[in-house]
């Protein structure tokens, strides 16, 4: 389990900064995303994963990470989820306005000529 959420990770980190890098402002939302995401899946994994376990302790049982998910990165990855959504409509909606200017959607605002 460790494994494929670590490369899943990896692959948003690495298409995120890809796409952060890119000369298009659209592709720079998209990689700013995934980067958001693969934050968000890093914080939840940090929160001990845990398959078939209860989500808080049961009596009887000690009150240690082997018995419960941790709910602290869990509730904050809710709120990062709904928050890097209204950021992303806000940065939608000034990179339209922005387009609606210049005529163009390159980061610089100039397009390259050969």
């Amino acid at each position: 389990m460790e494994v494929v959420v670590s490369l899943a990770i990896g692959v948003l980190v690495s298409a995120g900064v890809w796409l952060v890098l890119r000369p298009r402002t659209y592709q720079v939302l998209i990689g700013l995303s995934l980067l958001s995401y693969a934050t968000n899946l890093f914080i939840f994994s940090v929160g001990s994963l845990s398959v078939d376990k209860e989500p808080i302790v049961q009596p009887g049982l000690p009150a240690d990470l082997a018995h419960y998910t941790d709910p602290l990165p869990q509730s904050l990855v809710l709120t990062a989820i709904v928050i890097g959504f209204a950021t992303t409509a806000l940065f939608l909606v000034v990179l339209m306005a922005l387009r609606g200017l210049t005529d163009s959607d390159h980061v610089d605002g100039q397009e390259e000529r050969p």
